[in-house]
């Protein structure tokens, strides 16, 4: 496996910003040697003992003082990285950190690439493809359930679950491709029923992995509602409501938004994005057509859409237009909001008596806050969050998992259809081999250059 022993990295470790304390981190082979040029301790750090702290102080190439500094020293193999790692922690402030790496980076370091610290950690074996990504995705964590789906990853989870999947079907072509040397003799290492009861024991399990990623997307992403409707129902109101704060402008112009604002809120562990769009309705307003057009881009990417009605007003012909334009786009996470159900008298029962009510609705008051925890639990049930995390369940995250899964689960099904057509074991293997190269992706036991540039490219500077 390919290492970068000869060529050491530095880069700041924590935010560029004011803070009690920063860090610059090297790795490579003359980290701690290039350490020790600016290093001034009661020892030189070559002569230290692995994951021990020194303080001392930081001088520049002219020896003057830079700042009093903490150096810990992290000796190969025993790294987050595998290699030689020295981490300086200085008083936080960005010119004072931005010194410090210059004056490293003078000294024989090379500014490093985002992720590429954790990219050495993969390429020098110390952790797979897998919990590197893991690494990014526990850094963007931004609620407990992602928290924990990050954290399963690293441990190695996932990474388990796919070498066993892998060595199970390894075993198998084995024998079959052992059968094939024995051609002649009639020698059966293995039966066509044991070899097809193997494939839907592994079929099943990346079944299952596969289904996890709707709920490991919400987890890891969050999800994305679209508030829309007629303009002037209360689209801002309620999206304020939700929020607990005035973040859109309300008024009672119709048009007053224009353009799409966006704020996160956590529910029962899971982030939601709102999105409060523009009234739909025909304007010769250029500026207000405009936001119609981003309100229509915004609902074909959402996760849950949220159509507002005005009560007091009653179902309009353009509300049951919206409605029956909608349903198309996102029949199973259409939920219909009723607004202003303190304004409304009994033309409500009329209108549901008439018919002109033909969904379920959430009858909510964004003036009293009425309906809105029943809003909040109807947007969790919806978000597949009643799922929950097992302590035993593989939950799949990451998009380029699933698809490579998707992958290892065609190669099964072009192995099963061998299998059915009389195929000889060498197609069959031939599939199953392309099961474990989709299967070994996942983890990086098959990867490619430019897969790993993209992974890591992802990461920010430092980690």
């Amino acid at each position: 496996m390919t290492t970068f022993r000869e060529d050491t990295i530095a880069a700041i470790a924590t935010p560029i910003g004011e803070g009690g304390i920063s860090v610059v981190r090297l790795s490579g082979s003359k980290a701690i040697e290039i350490a020790d040029r600016a290093f001034r301790g009661r020892n030189s750090l070559a002569s230290v003992a692995t994951h021990t702290a020194h303080f001392g102080r930081f001088v520049n190439s002219h020896g003057d003082l830079v700042d009093d500094v903490v150096s810990t020293v992290f000796k190969q193999p025993h790294s987050y990285t595998g290699e030689d790692v020295v981490e300086v922690s200085c008083h936080g402030g960005m010119y004072l950190t931005k010194i410090i790496l210059a004056e490293l980076l003078d000294h024989g370091a090379r500014m490093a690439e985002p992720g590429e610290f954790t990219k050495r950690a993969f390429l020098n074996g110390r952790i797979d493809l897998s919990q590197a990504e893991a690494v990014a995705d526990l850094i963007k964590a931004r609620t407990e359930a992602a928290q924990i789906t990050s954290i399963q990853q690293l441990e190695g989870r996932l990474s388990s679950e796919i070498r066993i999947l892998r060595e199970r079907l390894i075993n198998l072509v084995s024998l079959i491709e052992l059968e094939l040397d024995f051609v002649e003799e009639g020698l059966e290492f293995v039966t066509r029923s044991r070899i097809t009861d193997e494939i839907s024991v592994v079929e099943d399990r990346i079944n299952s992995m596969i289904d996890s990623y709707g709920v490991g997307k919400i987890y890891r992403e969050g999800v994305k509602v679209v508030l829309c409707g007629r303009p002037n129902v209360g689209k801002s109101s309620i999206f304020n409501m939700l929020l607990n704060s005035n973040r859109a402008i309300v008024t009672n112009i119709p048009g007053t938004t224009r353009d799409t604002i966006e704020e996160s809120i956590n529910i029962n562990g899971v982030i939601f994005t709102l999105n409060d769009t523009a009234g739909i309705r025909e304007s010769d307003d250029t500026i207000e057509n405009e936001g119609v057009l981003r309100t229509k881009a915004e609902i074909e990417t959402a996760d849950i859409l949220l159509f507002i009605i005005d009560l007091s007003e009653g179902y309009t012909k353009t509300d049951s237009s919206i409605i029956e334009n909608l349903a198309g786009v996102r029949e199973r996470k259409l939920m219909i909001i009723e607004n202003k159900c303190d304004l409304i008298n009994g033309s409500y029962n009329e209108m549901i008596s008439s018919g002109l009510r033909t969904r379920e609705a959430i009858i909510v008051s964004a003036k009293t806050g009425f309906g809105l925890e029943t809003l909040r639990e109807k947007l969790s049930s919806l978000s597949a969050n009643g799922s929950g995390l097992s302590d035993k369940s593989v939950i799949v995250t990451n998009i380029r998992h699933v698809n490579s899964l998707r992958d290892a689960h065609m190669n099964l099904e072009k192995a099963k259809l061998s299998l059915q057509g009389g195929c000889t074991g060498e197609f069959v293997a031939l599939d199953l081999r392309a099961t474990c190269n989709s299967l070994g992706e996942i983890i990086g036991e098959v990867t490619s250059d430019d897969i790993l540039t993209n992974i890591f490219s992802k990461f920010c500077i430092g980690k």
